[in-house]
């Protein structure tokens, strides 16, 4: 073990910003970073064995302890559950012999639950052994046990491959891209390096005034204009500044970047280019969800073919310009999502988000000014570069210029990934989707609005329904508040950091109270108590998971009440909650007396 962790380090050059990259060779060799491990890691790096632990425990898939010779994550996203996960879990139970969150005891098996891996439009879906697979059923999930009781690779286990790259010899996956409508801007052929030779030619400063006059808001969901972030970070006055990509789309129901990443990878890149040299950059860092690490070594070899025709590293096309990208994998943590909890990643720590100002385009990764762009923004910049900013602006509305992609799910004939112009109409989406009988429609994913039909004739833009990508499609056949929200509420519970007291406590008191109401013991305080509590985490939490963990709950409640009054007691106009008989009833029964209550 003790050579198998050093060459790991030394392979890392003993970085401790590179910590997590370490953690992941490691277990990648072992099967897990146990604690012997973890001290010849934290000796190597001259760093505490408490840092080493607390970044190991923050990640979902990192683990201390073996998780099985095969490891399955299944997805419990609430898109799953309507594709069908709990018969696919019970097979999994019933054909490996063990419950979830844990292992056979053989160890040859682990099943474990996870959160959206970005597969919502081919559910139910699993990861094992880094290897995704879709659309399953029971009977698939039958065969697949008997090929790890039979020793087979998992590689093996894939008996037909998606769609376009997803073939390639380097992906080899099962995965389909789902590309149901193409526009003009980014799902649409593009010759690498077009937008980097029109970019190289102005100085960095036009390059800057240009992405202003195109008005391109951020894509991540937050929608900041892209000109000015990279401008505050050109001003910043920095010792050198950095370019970081985020690809943590950790939204339920989001799965567009890896469309771009599969398919666009060159288009993705160049963005990151153009980006260094508008700022001055010298190095950029792609951080990839760990859940599409099955593309890295693809990934991986664009970045290599950029290399060798000039369009990255040393003098690049022949312009002087010097700059590279390396790819940083993360471990589970839909927090990352955050800008300054990714740069928190990338420095090989925990995903916390830091408190603002500074900001990182003041102080971002090694507390140098930093860009932190979603994929698709990136990706925008290139042909707005190419084309030029009237061209661009003549897409879209007022204040949500050119196109946008969109991930839609759920309850539709045609999941997949849309390029729309901003300002399209709910239910035109819903009507190219083949979604009829519908319920509502949850625009943004959990942290976003979930709107009824009166509301489908609103319009997908900054001025109206905002949204970082994600459509949820929720027919009438389903239970919205039980199948849905409380859903949604578990998701934020699981991923909250912890670090804020409201986020840390609110959504579990939350949950408690909304599964009161689900049972008929609900009464209209509690209905009023959720949206308090909700406006408390509104104001109080720090970053964006937290101040938008209870949306599920608020914007329910805001469109659809009648579905919480029609569960709430008649009866009483008032309800502690608390059955004393109940609470002690285990207790009583234990010491052998009866309650005199």
């Amino acid at each position: 073990m003790r050579n198998a962790v050093q060459n790991i380090l030394k392979k890392f050059g003993n970085d401790r910003g590179r910590l997590m990259d370490i953690l992941k060779g490691v277990q990648s060799e072992l099967g897990f970073v146990n604690e012997e491990a973890k001290k010849l890691i934290a000796e190597g790096l001259d760093m505490s064995y408490v840092d080493v632990e607390q970044t190991l425990s923050f990640y979902h898939f990192f683990t201390d302890s073996s998780r099985g010779k095969y490891t399955v994550y299944l997805n419990n996203s609430a898109v799953a559950e309507m594709m069908g996960r709990s018969d696919v879990a019970a097979a999994f139970e019933r054909e490996a012999g063990c419950k979830f969150g844990s292992v056979t005891e053989d160890g040859l098996i682990g099943l474990y639950d996870t959160s959206c891996i970005g597969m919502n439009d081919q559910e139910p879906a699993a990861i094992i052994n880094g290897k995704v697979f879709t659309n399953l059923t029971s009977y698939d999930v039958k065969d697949l046990v008997a090929a790890m009781r039979s020793g087979k690779v998992v590689s093996d286990l894939i008996t037909k491959y998606g769609d376009g790259k997803n073939s390639d010899g380097l992906i080899k996956a099962m995965v389909a891209n789902n590309i149901r409508k193409s526009g003009d801007v980014l799902l649409t052929s593009h010759k690498a390096g077009e937008g980097m030779v029109k970019a190289l030619d102005m100085e960095p400063a036009e390059v800057v005034d240009i992405v202003k006059a195109s008005y391109l808001r951020g894509r991540g969901g937050a929608g900041f204009p892209t000109g000015l972030k990279w401008d505050f970070c050109r001003k910043s006055n920095g010792e050198v500044n950095f370019v970081l990509c985020n690809c943590d789309e950790g939204e339920p129901g989001t799965f567009k970047e890896r469309i771009l990443l599969t398919e666009y990878p060159e288009l993705v890149f160049e963005g990151m280019i153009i980006a260094g040299y508008a700022i001055e950059a010298q190095e950029g860092i792609l951080y990839l969800r760990e859940e599409y690490e099955y593309m890295l070594a693809y990934l991986e070899a664009v970045l290599k073919g950029m290399r060798e025709n000039n369009l990255l590293g040393e003098n690049i096309l022949g312009k002087g310009f010097n700059y590279d990208i390396r790819i940083q994998l993360g471990a589970g943590a839909y927090v990352c999502g955050e800008e300054s909890a990714l740069i928190e990643s990338c420095e090989g720590k925990r995903g916390e988000p830091r408190n603002r100002p500074p900001f990182p385009v003041q102080k971002g990764y090694m507390q140098q000014p930093s860009v932190v762009n979603n994929a698709e923004t990136l990706a925008s910049v290139v042909k707005i570069l190419k084309n030029g900013a009237d061209w661009y602006t003549m897409r879209g509305s007022r204040e949500s210029t050119g196109t946008k992609l969109l991930s839609v799910s759920g309850d539709c004939k045609y999941p997949g990934v849309y390029e729309i112009e901003w300002g399209i109409r709910v239910r035109d989406i819903l009507d190219m989707a083949g979604a009829d009988d519908v319920q509502a429609v949850q625009v943004g994913g959990p942290s976003g609005e979930c709107i009824g039909p009166k509301e489908f004739k609103r319009t997908i833009c900054f001025e109206d329904l905002p949204t970082g990508g994600s459509i949820i499609i929720i027919g009438n056949k389903r239970n919205l508040i039980k199948d849905v929200v409380l859903n949604f509420i578990d998701f934020f519970i699981e991923e909250s950091c912890g670090s804020c007291a409201p986020c840390r406590t609110l959504p579990p008191i939350m949950k408690n109270r909304l599964e009161k109401i689900l049972n008929g013991h609900g009464v209209m305080q509690d209905v009023k108590d959720l949206e308090q509590w909700g406006a408390k985490m509104k104001m109080a939490n720090r970053c964006g998971l937290g101040q938008t963990a209870a949306n599920p709950i608020l914007s329910t409640i805001r469109n659809f009440r009648e579905k919480y009054e029609e569960l709430i007691r008649k009866d009483v106009d008032f309800d502690s909650g608390f059955d004393l008989a109940a609470a002690v009833a285990d207790s009583c029964e234990y010491v052998g007396r009866k309650p005199n209550l």
